[in-house]
């Protein structure tokens, strides 16, 4: 709301001044589906150094091409001049740059929905692309040539799989037509670019619908060749009724759709996605013809780190992902663990990602939550036993001891956890005491006897 009110003070300031200005693009869309604009942008009449001269506080971030961020109130606002554009050559960015007018500068725009103004002081929608009317038809159409507008920017492709999945729209067909002509000039397009589309892509609440015109777009097997190499994997139909791997995983990714709160966590999609990216890679039969995928999990986590390099995501959102993808299968023999053993997975940092990976893996196959009922009422035993947390002494507890470094001094501790998990240790005064009674002869008492 803050910034919803300074950039109606700059449209105004710049109205006073006898310039044309308006909100532009993305937050004139939300507005008209009543969605909370992420951002107000402003466009204008007024060129880069009437704007510098009109506001006190600016910095110039792309002077040629008319673009001035304002800073009003301790907020910034992109304040940009109206231009038309040409001489494309890298497939990003245009080589000529002319200021001109609002109706030129629409038709240099991406999608209908995204060329309309809004005079904030009038209230009053400016379009002249179609916007409105595709706004109410819920089509994602390129202004003009698809083809032109594409090869303009590259990126604009996986924009309107991101806003057709993102809005519940269909792409046009000859917008849509394009995108699939012109699919592989995505491999032009840097990976911190891709990155940001594609993580909106696949957002919690509609990361099925993208994954599905990702694959119809011809974009997936460029972006990821291992998700779509899914695609007609079989699966043996006692374990996977409902079909092949990319089946399973876009059933997932539905239910994830329809069951997901405000509060699941934004990564939960790309574990989805890639818990059986290795499959097509270890398939094989066995001597009853059954369907097998040895070592699908931690294979899946390799092949999903170098993904998630690929796509720049940060080391720690790959370690999440990859840790929920290696263990996956480890959830489904729960039952038959020792309490130390179930209690160290419990434990883990990603366990909740990992049981909801499991309710979803076993909602979109067999439909069977014994496992993961079992799981959860056994997080909320161990969550009411504290003294099953942290560990009951440290390597620092052992040195202080007398025990030299070395290895005995994990191998300690990992003894003295799984007693902790077992419930047969419960403080430290105990761990301590089971020590010195267990490893009285390895002993390096600080008296001075070795």
């Amino acid at each position: 709301m803050f910034k919803k009110n300074v950039s109606l003070i700059i449209v105004r300031r710049l109205q006073s001044a006898g310039y044309t200005a308006f909100w532009a693009g993305g937050c004139v869309r939300d507005l008209l589906l009543r969605r909370a604009p992420r951002d107000y942008d402003v466009a204008t009449s007024a060129q880069p150094d009437e704007v510098e001269r009109i506001f006190s506080k600016t910095v110039p971030i792309g002077r040629k091409f008319g673009v001035v961020m304002v800073i009003e109130g301790g907020c910034q606002v992109e304040v940009v001049t109206f231009r038309s554009e040409a001489g494309y050559r890298d497939g990003r960015r245009p080589t000529a740059v002319a200021f001109t007018d609002a109706k030129a500068d629409a038709m240099r725009r991406d999608f209908t929905i995204n060329g309309m103004f809004y005079d904030p002081v009038l209230e009053k929608v400016y379009d002249s692309t179609g916007g409105r009317h595709d706004l109410e038809a819920r089509v994602i159409r390129a202004i003009g040539n698809p083809d032109e507008r594409f090869t303009e920017d590259y990126l604009r492709m996986l924009r309107a799989v991101r806003f057709a999945a993102e809005l519940g729209f269909e792409i046009e067909s000859e917008t849509f037509g394009s995108v699939r002509r012109n699919a592989r000039l995505i491999c032009g397009v840097s990976a911190e670019r891709v990155h940001d589309e594609i993580c909106k892509t696949f957002g919690v609440k509609h990361a099925a619908r993208g994954l599905e015109i990702l694959r119809e777009s011809g974009l997936l097997e460029l972006i990821m060749p291992e998700v779509a190499a899914m695609e007609g994997c079989e699966q043996s139909p006692e374990f996977h009724p409902e079909g092949d791997v990319y089946t399973h995983t876009k059933i997932m990714l539905e239910l994830l759709q329809e069951t997901s709160g405000l509060d699941t966590h934004p990564l939960l999609p790309w574990i989805v996605l890639l818990h059986d990216v290795a499959k097509p890679a270890v398939a094989g039969l066995d001597e009853k013809g059954i369907f097998r995928f040895p070592g699908h999990d931690k294979k899946g986590a390799e092949i999903s780190e170098d993904i998630l390099r690929r796509l720049r995501f940060s080391s720690k959102q790959a370690e999440t992902i990859t840790t929920s993808i290696r263990y996956h299968m480890q959830l489904k023999d729960v039952k038959k663990m020792r309490k130390s053993t179930l209690r160290r997975i419990l434990l883990r940092p990603t366990i909740d990602l990992e049981l909801e990976l499991h309710r979803l893996d076993c909602l979109a196959s067999h439909r069977g939550l014994d496992v993961y009922e079992f799981l959860v009422e056994e997080k909320m035993r161990l969550e009411k036993t504290p003294e099953l947390g942290p560990p009951l002494i440290s390597g620092v507890n052992l040195l202080e001891m007398g025990f030299r470094p070395g290895p005995l001094i994990g191998e300690i501790l990992r003894r003295i956890r799984d007693k902790q998990l077992e419930g047969e240790l419960t403080t430290s005064e105990a761990a301590v005491e089971w020590v010195k009674a267990q490893y009285a002869c390895e002993l390096n008492v600080k008296s001075g006897r070795d």
